[in-house]
C-alpha cells in the first residue's frame, strides 16, 4: 500500500489577499477530512482487534496500536513565503470586520501539531524578525508571532523531496 503524498501549502499571498484567506480555508478542510479518516480508520481496526480476540487476552493486536502509534508524520506542511511572511508580524494590526490570520494560523496549528516555519530572507527583508536574528543583524527588537519560527529554504526543499503534493496560494 503506498502513503498518499503529503500536501505541501507553499503560502505566497500576502495576508490581506483573498489567496491568502483560501489557504487557511483549504487547510482547515483538509485537516478536517483527515481527522474523520483517521477516526474511521481507527473504530476500524478496534472493530476488527474485537471480534479477534483471542481467549487468553482482550487486548489489541500489537500491529494494529503500532500502526496507529506510528503515525507521527504531520497530516499537512506549510511554508511561508515571500509577502506570506507578513503573516508572522506579530504586530500586524487587523482591523475587527477582517479575520486575523496570524492568530487563526496559531491557533490551527496548536489544534493539529503543525509547525508554521516562514523563509527568514524574505521575511528580514520584510521586517519581520525572532530574537537571534535581531542580535545577529544589529535590529531593535524582534516581532516574529508566537508559533512561527524563521527557517532556511532547505527547511522547504527538503519538505519537498518527501512524497508530497505541493499547492502553491
Amino acid at each position: 500500500m503506498t502513503d498518499k503524498p503529503t500536501p505541501l501549502l507553499l503560502i505566497t499571498a500576502d495576508p490581506s489577499q483573498p489567496l491568502a484567506h483560501l489557504a487557511l480555508r483549504y487547510a482547515r478542510a483538509y485537516l478536517k477530512q483527515k481527522k474523520l479518516e483517521k477516526e474511521t480508520l481507527e473504530q476500524t481496526k478496534l472493530e476488527e482487534a474485537t471480534s479477534q480476540q483471542t481467549a487468553a487476552h482482550n487486548n489489541i493486536d500489537p500491529e494494529i496500536s503500532d500502526d496507529m502509534a506510528k503515525n507521527d508524520t504531520p497530516p499537512l506542511n506549510l511554508f511561508f513565503y515571500a509577502d506570506a511572511a507578513h503573516t508572522a508580524n506579530r504586530l500586524r494590526w487587523q482591523s475587527a470586520d477582517q479575520s486575523d490570520l496570524t492568530k487563526e494560523w496559531q491557533a490551527l496549528a496548536k489544534q493539529h501539531n503543525l509547525s508554521l516555519p516562514v523563509c527568514v530572507s524574505t521575511a528580514l527583508s520584510r521586517g519581520i524578525s525572532d530574537t537571534d536574528n535581531s542580535a545577529r543583524h544589529q535590529l531593535d527588537s524582534e516581532n516574529l508571532a508566537e508559533g512561527f519560527h524563521l527557517v532556511g529554504l532547505s527547511e522547504l526543499a527538503m519538505m519537498m523531496q518527501d512524497n508530497c503534493r505541493l499547492i502553491q496560494f
